[in-house]
């Protein structure tokens, strides 16, 4: 049973700590498919302890203990990423599988990620509504095509589902890209990480190359998340005063989710390398007149377009179509949210702009979390401004960063269980 917490901030807005991050969720669970595909060659560090980690890692112990021995149902919960993964690695896996989820992952399309696989060769049926899970998949794979179409501005999770698996496929892959590319820096991360593991790749225009090739014997390491850290830049943004250290985090980052360093610079947020990670500072805020475009860093939009509407700042942003496929609709739920304090999200033509003309801050405020992680820890930091922020369902943070709450208790905030 869900429950609730209230979230409270005393006292003068001037917060100091340090907090040290879960590992990055995207680039675990990429390092667990590439080590399961690596048949153990291949060790990982720093694993996160989010929820979509422990149970991707669950479900591959699973697979590799039943070694295909008979049939099995593996339920991946709310893990849209572990899905999407699991789709591509038990379509050449050793075994008998029906894929399954929580009920709003069977809302959410898999259809292009299906029909790719079944071009390859893999043996792929719906068990339920076709173009959503849950999947049955045998191991019936046999490649008869080396090159598979797919268009890159739905999800970037398909086309890295891909690619982990193109090594191991006996003619390899040439994934051609069509339309344009969404979130890129998660993609140039899966590469990353293929090459980390000893796997050579090429990118020519819209198609990208990899050939039938052996992992190498290696140790990936994972840095610590960047979604994680864009709390904290809010919250820097929203108090008076804010001096917060994230130890482990690297100046030059895989994850896609780095931008937020220099998105925030207009916020007032100044970030500043330490011989340990990096410091976040508060500083002046710039005017903004251009349009944020955050189709590289979706999971990136709740934070700032909450944080944003806190500032009563009427920006406008593009790139958040794929929000409306996530968890939730995340458009939708941020605009029946940020109704609760007098703000508009208005969607023109997928250009969305906020309109805080009427912001105001009530003494008390339930925001509902739709089952989204990302929509309690965005809004948050509103308890800034919010004698009590009643967070419904508080515990969802356990998908990303389970360490959530606590760590607000250490800069300075009551979260109170109710």
């Amino acid at each position: 049973m869900s429950k609730n917490a209230i979230v409270s901030f005393k006292g003068i807005k001037d917060i100091n700590a340090e907090i040290a991050l879960t590992g990055s969720k995207s680039e675990s669970n990429r390092a667990l498919i590439i080590s399961a595909l690596s048949k153990g060659i291949v060790e990982v560090n720093n694993l996160s302890d989010a929820v979509d980690t422990v149970t991707l890692n669950n479900i591959l112990n699973q697979v590799k203990a039943h070694n295909g021995d008979a049939y099995i149902t593996v339920n991946v919960g709310h893990a849209g990423t572990a899905m999407r993964f699991l789709t591509a690695y038990l379509s050449i896996a050793n075994g008998t599988f029906h894929l399954t989820g929580s009920g709003r992952m069977k809302e959410r399309p898999i259809k292009l990620l299906v029909e790719a696989l079944q071009k390859l060769g893999a043996g792929i049926n719906y068990a339920g509504q076709d173009g959503y899970p849950p999947l049955d998949i045998s191991n019936s794979f046999k490649q008869i095509s080396r090159t598979v179409k797919i268009q890159g501005d739905i999800s970037s999770q398909y086309l890295s589902a891909l690619l982990m698996i193109a090594p191991s496929l006996p003619l390899g892959l040439s994934l051609e890209i069509e339309g344009e590319l969404t979130s890129r820096p998660y993609l140039e991360m899966t590469l990353s990480m293929l090459e980390e593991a000893g796997i050579k790749h090429s990118w020519d225009n819209h198609t990208i190359h990899i050939d039938n090739q052996a992992f190498k014997s290696c140790n990936l390491t994972v840095e610590p998340d960047w979604s994680a850290a864009s709390y904290w830049y809010s919250i820097v943004a929203l108090v008076d005063q804010g001096n917060i250290t994230l130890p482990h985090l690297k100046e030059k980052s895989l994850q896609g989710d780095s931008q937020i360093r220099d998105i925030m610079i207009p916020f007032g947020v100044r970030t500043s390398q330490t011989a340990n990670g990096i410091a976040l500072k508060s500083g002046t805020s710039v005017a903004i007149t251009e349009v944020l475009n955050l189709k590289d860093c979706p999971d990136l939009a709740q934070t700032i377009i909450v944080c944003a509407a806190a500032k009563g700042l009427n920006l406008s942003f593009t790139g958040l179509e794929t929000l409306k496929i996530k968890e939730t609709n995340r458009v939708l739920a941020l605009q029946q949210e940020l109704a609760k304090i007098g703000v508009s999200l208005i969607e023109d033509n997928e250009v969305y702009t906020l309109n805080c003309d009427n912001l105001s801050f009530p003494k008390k405020v339930q925001f509902h979390t739709y089952d989204d992680h990302r929509m309690a820890m965005a809004f948050a930091p509103l308890s800034l401004f919010i004698d009590e922020v009643e967070m419904e369902d508080y515990q969802v943070v356990e998908k990303s960063y389970p360490d959530f709450w606590k760590d607000l208790e250490k800069a300075g905030f009551t979260v109170k269980e109710v």
